[in-house]
């Protein structure tokens, strides 16, 4: 039997976070904290491409314009000492739907509780993939439960110039960490550049930093292949993400809060335009549609895997030798050969 990188056993759970797994944004938490008018702060960020467009600027990446505009309210003391420990420490104040984190751990055990399943070696791993803030991801009581974040993160040491020089290492490692404050990007991911972080878990990059994400990886080789993935978000500006995952055979599922409305309505367009599976409430107890209906989604990815093991063992295991014997006509026959018996030769 061939060797291949990867036995591809994973069924991956990707999630968005913001209006996903919690109710609104993330930042919440942090606003609160420095006494900000959160409403004002997200019209401010609203109004920047206009902003500068007026001054010249005719492109701005405006899912990561509020990743600047904290940077702007850190330099002008707004959130005066605002560094990636506090952005952890606020985390743990994220309140999550119905459900979580408890539902990450159960998806993990249904898998786990079923003979096939085990006997296939098939695990479930959890994966949050948001345009938010990593640092509050990581602080939040559902990190325990994940194995793997992508989100935005900040710095707050800058390499300055000729920072290789042995003299300037030696300055830059006694820097007293209590002192830090945020004061440029460190990772940014957007709507479209999410779907860097999908090729990185199909070809086990995040699990395998020697491979990069743009190599030619043949898709046996591939750690989680996408058709072995469940995508779950919110709304429209998941649709890049939606679309890779529909394209190449994965699942995908929206959510909607309980009572939104708009964005029921939202989800319910996705459907319609066949950009996702199915929707469900933001309800992830046991029991519950949208529970329900990822553990199914779970399961067919599950079932997929060991119908194609089995067709590997069948197409690459030859059949056992028979014996040749005589039918009444003196034709030549196969049958299988006699089982011996205990105690007898």
């Amino acid at each position: 039997m061939s060797q291949n990188l990867f036995r591809q056993t994973i069924v991956a759970v990707i999630w968005d976070f913001d209006k996903t797994l919690i109710p609104g944004y993330m930042q919440a938490p942090l606003f609160r904290h420095y006494g900000v008018n959160e409403e004002k702060f997200w019209r401010e960020v609203g109004g920047l491409p206009e902003f500068y467009k007026k001054r010249g600027l005719e492109l701005v990446s405006r899912d990561t314009l509020y990743l600047t505009h904290i940077l702007t309210y850190v330099r002008s003391g707004r959130f005066k000492g605002l560094s990636n420990k506090l952005l952890r420490d606020l985390g743990a104040a994220l309140e999550f739907y119905p459900g979580l984190p408890e539902f990450f751990a159960a998806v993990k055990e249904h898998v786990t509780r079923q003979p096939e399943y085990r006997q296939a070696e098939i695990r479930v791993e959890h994966y949050i993939v948001s345009i938010g803030l990593r640092q509050m991801i990581l602080g939040s009581k559902i990190a325990p439960y994940v194995d793997g974040v992508w989100g935005c993160e900040f710095v707050e040491t800058v390499a300055p110039p000729d920072y290789l020089d042995a003299g300037r290492q030696q300055l830059l490692l006694h820097t007293d960490p209590s002192a830090s404050e945020i004061v440029e990007l460190g990772y940014v991911i957007d709507n479209i550049t999410k779907t860097r972080a999908i090729f990185e878990i199909n070809k086990g990059t995040n699990k395998e930093p020697t491979i990069d994400v743009n190599a030619k990886i043949e898709p046996a080789d591939r750690r989680v292949p996408i058709e072995s993935m469940i995508y779950v978000a919110d709304g429209p500006s998941d649709i890049p993400v939606f679309s890779i995952i529909k394209q190449y055979g994965g699942q995908a599922y929206a959510v909607y809060g309980q009572g939104a409305d708009k964005e029921f309505e939202q989800v319910r367009t996705l459907q319609a335009q066949q950009r996702i599976d199915a929707f469900g409430p933001a309800d992830y107890r046991e029991g519950s549609h949208t529970a329900l209906l990822i553990l199914d989604a779970v399961d067919r990815a599950a079932r997929r895997i060991v119908e194609t093991r089995r067709r590997m063992v069948g197409d690459r295991v030859g059949a056992p030798p028979r014996h040749i014997a005589s039918d009444a006509d003196g034709a030549p026959s196969v049958r299988a050969p006699r089982q011996l018996e205990l105690g007898r030769g």
